[in-house]
């Protein structure tokens, strides 16, 4: 089996099928980034959804930057090998929502929307613009080549809260606020014959004259990561999508290959991403989408903990590369997607890396059962010691030991996570995704000992 094998059709049902880098979470290596540029081509996708976030060399503002942020150099080299791919790059950078990484940094608390929210941009404030177009510029001094520039500008859940924006919203239209800030950041784009794109959600209650206004400037990608995108309820059905092209829009299209899970979720689930990208098979070409983008949160903000490394979720990065190509899933679903990685050098890694995050998974699930079974007993015990005792063990706090032994488990279970990504990720993302997995683990456990030992001492009675 080898990975063109399992594509049937030479023509694709979807033009452009893209992958999405989020590398605000368990972000590669360069040099692991570079080679899986080598697996997306393979894999038949030519177009790659690059979310920098704080992996880029910002110069804007070096504080936006992680301690393992990728260098200049290392960009160059990305661009330069998906060039040779054939691959075209799209970067993203948030103008509106999902700015936690900016505005959590001393010195930008006056453009939050809500003081306390940094997740909000104010439309309105002195600088907030200037801050976003600031940013772009800086990834595009070393993207230069790129047709398209996606913007995000989705989930801005604190949009027209701020007392100014509301009176804004409430005289012009969300419409009209959005397009104030948005736009200039537009016009510059396109004079750069760099076409922009934004994720729909915020325009589902545009009035028509909003729409229009923005379909002239930027392409909207309707976004969907589970079920069918033409019957997802308010979010996405096929009146909203049918209102978007009425108005002019190019329409790309928004899956997910992992991430979709759930934010804390370990590893990917393969049925949920087949039912989704067949469901996207059948709406891109019928609504004439130009494009489909498999996306893969690796965090759902960047002030979230990580979740589903892209080594440990391969097979479904292939399932969904082979259906939004052929519009079918390959004969021989998972299993034949697994041994088709074999022909790019990349089965044995990805089984070993899938089978220790499993372990993971299945270990946090255990551990937090016995937590619940712990504390359940325990209050149990304090309300009615007729029923169990939470001082006696054998009777009711058999979970507390479970709990012990999953715990002593995990740390075998981290080992063997360390192991098989060395190399893809860097060391101090990994602990990092160990530490929120295990340690709370732990933390209960201490916890719950402490308790039943004080408990132990108090006299009945009391």
């Amino acid at each position: 089996m080898t990975m063109q094998s399992i594509f049937q059709r030479e023509e694709p049902v979807i033009p452009r099928r893209g992958v999405h880098l989020d590398l605000k979470g368990v972000p590669p290596t360069a040099e692991r980034m570079v080679e899986l540029l080598k697996v997306f081509a393979a894999a038949r996708y030519n177009v790659v959804l690059v979310e920098w976030e704080d992996s880029f060399p910002w110069t804007v503002d070096e504080r936006f930057r992680s301690p393992t942020a990728y260098t200049s150099e290392d960009i160059k080299r990305f661009c330069e090998t998906a060039r040779e791919l054939g691959l075209e790059l799209i970067p993203l950078v948030q103008c509106l929502g999902h700015m936690e990484n900016p505005l959590s940094v001393p010195g930008y608390e006056e453009l939050r929307e809500v003081a306390d929210n940094e997740s909000g941009l104010n439309p309105l404030a002195p600088g907030a613009r200037e801050l976003i177009q600031n940013m772009v510029d800086d990834v595009l001094k070393l993207m230069p080549d790129v047709k398209h520039f996606h913007l995000g500008g989705d989930e801005a859940r604190t949009f027209g809260q701020n007392p100014e924006t509301k009176a804004f919203v409430e005289a012009h239209g969300k419409g009209a606020l959005y397009l104030h800030h948005v736009e200039p950041i537009l016009d510059n784009l396109n004079a750069r014959h760099v076409r922009p794109i934004l994720w729909h959600d915020m325009m589902i209650e545009w009035d028509s004259a909003a729409l229009t206004s923005l379909a002239k400037k930027s392409d909207l990608m309707p976004w969907v990561y589970g079920g069918d995108p033409a019957a997802a309820g308010k979010h996405c059905n096929s009146d909203i999508i049918d209102r978007f092209s009425e108005h002019g829009f190019t329409l790309w299209g928004g899956a997910a290959y992992k991430g979709a899970e759930g934010y804390d979720a370990d590893v990917p689930d393969v049925p949920l991403h087949v039912e989704n990208a067949l469901a996207w098979g059948s709406v891109a070409p019928k609504f004439k989408f130009v494009g489909v983008v498999a996306t893969a949160w690796s965090r759902y903000a960047v002030d979230t903990v990580q979740c589903n490394p892209i080594d440990s979720s391969l097979e479904s990065m292939l399932m969904v590369a082979v259906i939004l190509h052929d519009g079918q899933a390959p004969e021989g679903g998972v299993d034949a997607c697994v041994e088709a990685l074999a022909s790019v050098g990349e089965k044995e890694r990805f089984e070993a890396c899938r089978t220790a995050m499993q372990k993971l998974a299945d270990i946090r699930r255990r551990g937090w059962e016995c937590v619940q079974g712990t504390r359940q007993m325990m209050v149990l015990g304090r309300i009615d010691s007729r029923r169990t005792s939470a001082r006696n063990p054998k009777l009711g706090l058999h979970w507390l030991g479970d709990l012990e032994a999953v715990v002593n488990q995990a740390d075998g279970v981290a080992d063997e996570v360390r192991s098989c990504f060395a190399g893809l990720i860097e060391a101090v993302w990994i602990e990092e995704y160990l530490a929120t997995r295990i340690d709370p683990l732990r933390e209960e456990l201490h916890c719950l000992t402490e308790t039943t030992k004080q408990s132990n001492q108090t006299p009945k009675g009391k």
